[in-house]
C-alpha cells in the first residue's frame, strides 16, 4: 500500500504492461530486480528509462514499501545501465518526477537517464 497522499497503484498502467510483456519495449537491461528501456518519445540522444519490477507508485512507495534488496538491486542497475550505454565518461542525469506538479506521466516509480549531448540546467537560477 502506498504511503498516505499517493494513489493505490494502477496495475493497468503502460509500465506495468511492460512488464507483464503486453507491451513490447526496446530494452536494454533485465535483472531480477529491474528493467531498462528505451524511451518512446525521447528528451536526449540516450533516453532511457529504468523501471523496478515491483508495483510502485513513487519513489516514497518505494523506499518505504520495497524490500532492502529490490532497493539495492534496482539502485545498482541504475548504475548499471549508465555505465553501459557509456553515460559515465561525458556526464548523465538521472531523473525521477513525483506527483502532478513534479511532471509524473506514469504512476509507477521510474528513473529516466538522459545523456549524450550537455543537458544544462535542470531548473533556472532563483530570479530568472
Amino acid at each position: 500500500m502506498p504511503p498516505t497522499g499517493l494513489p493505490p497503484y494502477d496495475e493497468s498502467n503502460i509500465f506495468a504492461r511492460i512488464l507483464r510483456g503486453e507491451i513490447p519495449s526496446r530494452r536494454v537491461h533485465e535483472d531480477e530486480f529491474a528493467i531498462a528501456f528505451h524511451d518512446i518519445n525521447p528528451q536526449a540522444p540516450v533516453h532511457v528509462l529504468v523501471i523496478p519490477r515491483g508495483a510502485y507508485v513513487s519513489l516514497a512507495d518505494f523506499s518505504t514499501s520495497a524490500s532492502e534488496a529490490e532497493i539495492a538491486g534496482f539502485w545498482r542497475a541504475v548504475g548499471r545501465v549508465a555505465k553501459e550505454l557509456g553515460l559515465e565518461a561525458q556526464g548523465y542525469r538521472a531523473l525521477t518526477n513525483m506527483g502532478e506538479h513534479g511532471g509524473q506521466e506514469v504512476p509507477h516509480f521510474h528513473v529516466h537517464l538522459f545523456g549524450g549531448r550537455p543537458l544544462g540546467r535542470m531548473v533556472p537560477a532563483s530570479g530568472a
